[in-house]
């Protein structure tokens, strides 16, 4: 049934998005669908890019393994949409057009500012896409029962091809129509699998909490800080860094950013965030039940064992919850459940490439033509997803059998030091100079990669990428706690640098576009 779901799925998506896709060379419906998307609609879509494959399934792991620390983590997931929401929403549609490179060209006109920005677009995107990519074979093998390696690869390959063609095809409306279906089919057999495990426990949510920390072998551990990093020389200060990551990297990531662009006022973004918050913060709910449920029904230990990061937690969670006798009802709705996963990694993928293909054809091709038509920079576009995707697919198929959680720590990492600290100093301080922004995005980016390399992600553990090795100096898991303030530091220091002549032009500059960035006051075209 699984299998048969999974094809009707990718055909109608694909259908859906041929269907909806720009029907005549039009750069404004490719990159943004004419901002035609209602409120709701571009709400349920933001939900649907925020919340991907590696949240649900990671985060569902951290809940059942570590408990009270998975459920900030998660916590932690909503409050960074909400500081989008009440600090960046708005200054960002107004300051942008397509990506956000025109919202840094805005105060700091120049390719290489274009072309920094769509590096750190393309560097922060490409080990989630490779996570969710890689994470396919492994999640349809563990869903229809096969074990072969050629298998999952075959099926990475697959679904990678199909995600390029969302992307070409649909543009940001297409992918836009498959994130509601996602998050409509993920929130609705999410909730219908909490209520049934809540009533597993007589609806008692104090029940539920006893009986999965029974079930993880930590006791009274299990519902109090310090579990996720009990290993490390600091583990409140590694749980504080990790929370810093999430909040300040999950909704700069350039992939949530470019949904601001599809709204035509900063009435509507408020609007669309005040859908997608209320939908985050209610999978939040959802995967704090089905995560608890499934170590109080199964064990800590049956989860760590199916896989060591907890991945399949939410789907052994969901299968726990019916019982032993499984009636057709619940296979269909067990159905639905992986339906909604495998459209929750399409979906999210999807967006990611059409992020960076927005960014590669917009901020790097056409910014280096004068006058590009735009049936060439829709057709550079398309050709753009097809560039990205398909180093994704075989950089995907190269790291499936290592430990990806340091991909996933490096995407938020990225957001959060880099990007995040350039989105903030470009929106709203008026002295900020264009070697300041390059200071922050490159040194940044460069500060992280750096640091990661020594986190016992990478090395050192028998969970990390490469167990064997041990290269492991850096004494937290996520680099944030060091990288976040540098990546400030680093903006601050280029501005000073640069001098006052070019402070007071930058902030002359600013001046003259400080209507429109922070009120909306006038709406650029060009």
């Amino acid at each position: 049934m699984s299998l048969v779901a999974f094809t009707a799925v990718a055909t109608i998506t694909l259908l859906l998005c041929v269907m909806t896709g720009p029907d005549r060379d039009d750069i404004d419906e490719f990159y943004t669908g004419y901002g035609s998307l209602s409120p709701m609609r571009n709400g349920l879509a933001i939900a649907g890019d925020y919340i991907s494959a590696a949240t649900v399934l990671g985060t569902g792991g951290v809940i059942a393994l570590a408990g009270y620390d998975g459920v900030v983590l998660a916590l932690s997931t909503a409050l960074s949409l909400m500081l989008l929401m009440f600090l960046l929403a708005e200054p960002l549609r107004n300051a942008g057009r397509f990506t956000m490179g025109d919202a840094f060209a805005r105060r700091m006109p120049g390719r290489a500012v274009r072309i920094t920005a769509c590096a750190a677009t393309i560097a922060a995107l490409l080990p989630l896409m490779l996570v969710q990519l890689a994470g396919t074979g492994d999640l349809l093998a563990f869903l229809l029962g096969f074990s072969s390696d050629s298998l999952k690869t075959g099926c990475v390959i697959g679904l990678g091809v199909l995600m390029i063609s969302y992307a070409a095809i649909g543009g940001m409306k297409g992918t836009a129509l498959i994130q509601i279906m996602k998050i409509v089919m993920l929130l609705g057999s999410g909730i219908v699998v909490a209520v049934l495990i809540m009533g597993r426990f007589d609806w008692s949510p104090g029940a539920l909490l006893d009986a999965a920390a029974q079930g993880s072998g930590a006791g009274p551990a299990f519902l109090r800080s310090g579990l996720q990093f009990a290993g490390g020389p600091s583990p409140r200060l590694d749980m504080i860094s990790a929370e810093l990551t999430v909040v300040l990297g999950g909704a700069c990531l350039p992939h949530i950013t470019m949904r601001m662009y599809t709204a035509n006022s900063a009435r509507q973004v408020r609007r669309s965030l005040s859908w997608a918050v209320p939908s985050v913060a209610l999978f939040v709910l959802v995967i704090s039940v089905v995560g608890f449920g499934a170590t109080a029904l199964i064990g800590r230990e049956v989860i760590a064992g199916a896989d060591p990061q907890g991945n399949t937690a939410y789907l052994l969670g969901a299968r726990a919850a019916f019982g032993a006798g499984v009636s057709t009802a619940e296979t269909l709705l067990f159905t639905t459940v992986t339906t909604a996963l495998f459209l929750t990694v399409l979906a999210s993928v999807a967006g990611m490439i059409l992020a960076c293909a927005n960014s590669l054809a917009h901020d790097v091709f056409a910014a280096r033509v004068q006058e590009m038509s735009p049936r060439r920079e829709m057709t550079v576009a398309r050709l753009s997803a097809l560039a990205v995707g398909a180093p994704a697919i075989l950089l995907a198929t190269l790291v499936q059998h290592h430990s990806l959680q340091p991909l996933v720590t490096l995407s938020f990492c990225l957001g959060a030091s880099a990007i995040a600290p350039a989105l903030v100093y470009s929106l709203f301080w008026r002295r900020y100079t264009r070697a300041g922004l390059m200071c922050t995005l490159i040194g940044g980016t460069l500060t992280v990669l750096v640091l990661m390399t020594g986190t016992n992600l990478v090395s050192g553990s028998p969970a990390s990428a490469f167990p064997e090795a041990d290269f492991n100096w850096f004494p937290f898991t996520t680099t944030g706690i060091l990288s976040i303030p540098l990546g400030f530091a680093y903006g601050w220091l280029g501005t000073v640098v640069s001098g006052r002549r070019k402070a007071e032009q930058q902030r002359r500059q600013y001046e003259a576009v400080e209507g429109w960035i922070l009120a909306g006051a006038v709406r650029r075209t060009d």
